[in-house]
């Protein structure tokens, strides 16, 4: 009796084949922990913490499996006793520990991390309700808790415990960890600190709570609704618990292996995932000088510590707290956060680079910057941007600091779990060296002319469409027609994503086909993406999906040849549904405004072809791909940023001038509409795109249509078009996480 088979059959007491789904599931995961358990700790003289409010990481079951090397041994005990691995990995549950891309890029770091068996942990919240649960209600979003903690669960406690000191009360820190397999390699830990005075019973209707009851709400939401000062505070509370408890447990273990305080440095590297966690910085000083080192010395250290990931440029996610708020909630790094501005200001005059500005506001990218010792963007294109406008003055005075470090994705999870039809006929055809060197996917360029390989590709895309419509069919009852091109945009809703661009050419086709002009193939628009709470606009856009959903898959003569669908509450669990179904990448951000994406990087390892701006990594993508497979529209980020200089963008002037774009934006609030949706938000957001349209929908929008008729056009030659697929996936391989934490090691943190 192989391990993992004697390891199950001890955790059910009887048979698997008289076994339940559920029981056979529970028994798995007890097993795969012991294994993990079991497996070599990685260890070095120097070890990586990457401190992050979110992380994204999917459900485990499948993932531990693969990286374990047992997937399929388990997959054919299974099959064996009458169960299917399919069926067993639907019963879990998708921890609710993260957002959007910042949160999955960071899921897919440390699963690199491990791979390339380097010592670096996880540092994080234990988020029991996570972001929120999305629902549909009359066409609307609507936010419920989304419990994701059972027994058992991957999550184990552990006796670490911490004190954490607010302005009125301490805090009792609970530890729980989850293990963090690396293929075929080492194990390393995600660190999810916690409290046991959370109480889940304080959340009333939908996801309200007492946002100042913070000894029973701490830890209850990620990003917990800050559009009031009870939402700020509590956003900084959850802040200073991530990274008090971190610090602390990083100088714990430092001194257990018996290090030198003094030489931190060389033994410690922390990486700040965006600004949430950049109180680490004065919390480190702070608990340094308690321990003996002086203050001056206690600087040095830390900025020889600490590097930065900046992750945007929009000016709303480079958080800045009013330094009033801090002395309410942490008083006791106040006097340390002043000192380093206090530095700051006496060494530059320019109060560009200052961390408290004249609103007595504490900046915390910029304390991040002068603090730490690396700053990297997430894309070429990103951190040229950085550069040459939003961080200027910083990078004049540090040019040394900044450093471009391209996002990635793990292949393992994307393309070996995600899609195993399209990860067999690749090592069929190459064999199994992209596994861990993605770069051997350029080795499938060999078969651009093969025809039966071709044939192939687009049958495991058919396949894999049909395994789509069955599971949105069984789960959500959402119907869609795979016969078709799949036009897919899955990402967080956001006004410089651009959703609204998408639901306009959503319009204008819909009053195509009806004006007679039918498409020869079946379009299907899918979207999928979660507003934030107190964000009217998105919401406002998430409506006019659902709205137009309703009205065309209701018109009988648009409905066999177009849909437009939106799945609820879309997560990684969907994303691996969706993305190997895609014909149609959209990316479709105003450019200079997104830091790179890596949702673009997976749908281009899983074959569909990129519409999108040259924005983030797009620009990368289109400079490996080329011209012709890729589809690229709009303004550059050189005009766009030229626009914002000069207010040259006046959505108004679109709107009167152009009777195309008038049709498109009035049908919003045209009788049809108004009769399905709410007439509140559907003329806000109609004024909204005709006053303000801040991110430039109307600059692009022409082009875009012109653009994505092109890409329908191109579908229809399917033997090429699965040569542009080819070298879609040929070319993946330099998106590979595996690759950006190799560089991350080299030029950053030197773990060996």
């Amino acid at each position: 009796m192989t391990e993992i088979k004697h390891l199950i059959q001890n955790n059910l007491n009887k048979s698997i084949a008289e076994s339940s789904n559920e029981e056979i599931f529970e028994a798995l995961l007890l097993a795969v922990k012991e294994l993990e358990e079991r497996g070599p700790a990685i260890t070095g003289d120097k070890k990586l913490y990457y401190i992050s409010a979110e992380f994204l990481i999917g459900k485990l079951l499948a993932n531990n499996l693969i990286n374990l090397g047992i997937y399929d041994e388990v997959k054919d005990l299974l099959r064996e006793n009458g169960k299917n691995i399919i069926d067993i990995e639907e019963i879990e549950d998708e921890p609710s520990l993260g957002n959007g891309g910042l949160g999955r890029l960071a899921a897919c770091f440390l699963d690199s991390i491990a791979t390339l068996d380097l010592p670096g942990d996880g540092i994080g919240l234990n988020y029991h309700f996570g972001l929120f649960k999305q629902v549909f209600e009359h066409n609307k979003q609507v936010e419920e808790k989304n419990p994701w903690i059972t027994t058992p669960s991957w999550l184990s406690r552990q006796e670490d415990s911490f004190q954490v000191s607010y302005k009125d009360f301490t805090l009792k820190s609970t530890l729980y960890d989850i293990d963090v397999v690396g293929y075929n390699k080492g194990v390393n830990k995600l660190h999810l600190f916690d409290i046991d005075s959370l109480d889940e019973g304080i959340v009333g209707e939908g996801i309200s709570f007492d946002k100042k009851d913070i000894q029973r709400n701490l830890t209850l939401f990620l990003y917990p609704d800050d559009s009031d000062k009870a939402g700020e505070l509590l956003r900084i509370y959850q802040q200073y618990f991530m990274v008090s408890c971190g610090a602390q447990y990083i100088l714990k273990e430092v001194k257990k292996k018996g290090y030198n305080l003094h030489k931190l440095h060389e033994h410690v590297v922390i990486q700040i995932n965006d600004t949430h966690p950049s109180m680490v910085i004065p919390e480190l000083i702070r608990l340094l000088r308690a321990e003996g080192i002086e203050p001056e010395e206690s600087i040095q250290i830390v900025s020889k510590t600490c590097a930065y990931t900046n992750h945007t440029i929009l000016a709303e996610a480079l958080e800045k707290w009013p330094l009033a708020y801090l002395e309410e909630t942490v008083p006791i790094i106040v006097p340390i956060i002043k000192e380093l501005a206090a530095k700051i200001e006496e060494k530059y005059s320019n109060p560009q680079v200052h961390i408290i500005d004249k609103d007595n506001r504490v900046h915390m990218a910029y304390m991040d910057i002068h603090y730490g010792f690396s700053v990297n963007g997430v894309a070429a294109l990103h951190t040229e941007i950085l550069k040459e406008t939003e961080l200027k003055e910083f990078y004049n005075l540090y040019p040394e600091k900044f450093n471009n470090k391209t996002n990635g994705i793990t292949f393992r999870r994307w393309l070996l779990h995600a899609n195993p039809s399209l990860a067999r006929l690749i090592e069929s055809s190459i064999g199994s060296e992209f596994k861990t060197d993605a770069n051997a996917l350029e080795q499938l360029l060999a078969y651009i002319d093969n025809e039966d390989f071709l044939e192939s590709l687009l049958a495991i895309k058919q396949e894999k469409k049909i395994e789509l419509r069955e599971y949105l069919l069984a789960k959500q009852n959402i119907q869609i027609n795979e016969t078709g091109i799949l036009d897919i945009q899955i990402k967080r809703l956001h006004e410089y994503k651009r959703q609204q661009m998408n639901a306009l050419f959503a319009i204008y086709k819909y009053l195509e086909i009806k004006g007679g002009k039918k498409p020869t193939t079946p379009i299907t628009m899918i979207f999928g993406a979660k507003a934030a709470p107190a964000y009217t606009i998105a919401k406002d856009i998430i409506h006019l999906l659902l709205c137009l959903q309703e009205l065309i898959a209701a018109d009988p003569e648009v409905a066999p040849y177009f849909r437009l669908v939106m799945v609820e509450n879309y997560n990684v669990t969907l994303a691996e549904k969706l993305i190997p179904a895609a014909d149609l990448s959209e990316q479709i951000s105003l450019a200079s405004k997104e830091a790179s994406g890596t949702g673009n990087m997976k749908f281009m390892l899983n074959g569909a072809l990129t519409i999108g701006t040259e924005d983030g990594a797009n620009v990368e993508i289109h400079e490996l791909v080329g011209d012709d497979n890729i589809f690229i529209f709009g303004a550059s980020s050189e005009e766009v940023i030229r626009l914002y200089e000069t207010s040259g963008y006046r959505a108004v002037d679109y709107y009167i001038e152009d009777t195309d774009i008038r049709t498109w934006i009035d049908f919003i609030i045209s009788p049809k509409l108004l009769e399905i949706g709410d007439s509140e938000m559907l003329l806000r957001l109609h004024a909204e795109l005709i006053n303000k349209d801040w991110f430039m929908t109307l600059l692009d929008l022409k082009d875009y249509i012109k653009t994505k008729n092109e890409a329908y056009a191109a579908y229809e030659e399917r033997t090429k078009w699965a040569k542009r697929m080819v070298v879609n996936i040929a070319k993946a391989g330099y998106f590979s996480a595996d690759r950006t934490i190799a560089e991350y090691n080299k030029d950053i943190w030197k773990l060996n």
